[in-house]
């Protein structure tokens, strides 16, 4: 059994969620308590997917957030650097025409600059070796206009509600993996991720720094998770270069 340790070294990561792969949905419901689908329905709210449109999906594990997107008609780019992940989630996925699955590094996405109306990661970013680096990388791949949605477990604001989450990570937690999960190893590797991420008004500034305007965010069951909102300035008419005149 492999577990990654907070270095987050790509290959170690992914490996580790290879070997989880399979049952990683199950388990994540389990261990969420069953918060997981209504922190998903609460993303796709704020994605607020519209047919036609491209979204990238990063850290989309097996697909089950990018059919949520694809509902009403978005094409969705389901990518991940697991390839584990991306086998089982093409194989649940296949009858969906609307979700391609690509294998991808966040830190180097193989797409095109402006590709994309809308980029979201939930329960990713924090595996990621440079979470910055990745967020500037959404911000490319991002059209003008275009949005971010990322939702992260995070820090509850209220102490008495902080230090039982945290009882329930240290002690509660990997009692359910050890039942649930066929890699117990690699929730370790969760909580120590967790208890070791920033806070909310940190994450909105690294989206700032990479350029989102309208940063937001809101807190999701009493702060365990934080959905965090921003959007790519659109060009305005003094950035577009002038037309030359004919015959120049």
């Amino acid at each position: 059994m492999s577990k990654a340790d907070l270095d987050k070294q790509p290959d170690q990561v992914a490996a580790m969620f290879d070997e989880v792969s399979t049952h990683y949905d199950r388990t994540n419901n389990i261990l969420s308590v069953g918060n997981a689908a209504l922190w998903r329905v609460a993303t796709t709210k704020a994605v607020d997917p519209r047919a036609g449109e491209r979204i990238l999906d990063v850290a989309a594990g097996t697909g089950t957030s990018s059919a949520s997107l694809a509902r009403n008609g978005a094409r969705v780019v389901a990518a991940d650097f697991s390839a584990g992940m991306i086998e089982v989630g093409r194989e649940r996925q296949a009858a969906n025409p609307f979700i391609e699955f690509v294998q991808a590094d966040a830190t180097k996405l193989p797409f095109r600059d402006a590709e994309f109306d809308a980029v979201t990661i939930s329960f990713g970013l924090r595996n990621i070796v440079d979470p910055k680096k990745a967020l500037a990388e959404f911000y490319r791949v991002t059209k003008p206009g275009g949005r971010v949605v990322i939702c992260e477990f995070s820090r509850p604001p209220v102490s008495l509600i902080r230090s039982g989450y945290s009882a329930y990570l240290r002690y509660g937690m990997p009692v359910l993996a050890r039942i649930a999960s066929s890699n117990p190893a690699a929730y370790e590797y969760l909580m120590d991720s967790i208890e070791a991420w920033p806070s909310q008004p940190v994450l909105a500034g690294w989206l700032r720094e990479a350029g989102y305007e309208n940063v937001a965010y809101r807190n999701l069951t009493a702060g365990i998770v934080a959905l965090h909102r921003g959007r790519k300035p659109a060009l305005h008419e003094s950035t577009v270069p002038p037309v030359p005149p004919k015959g120049e």
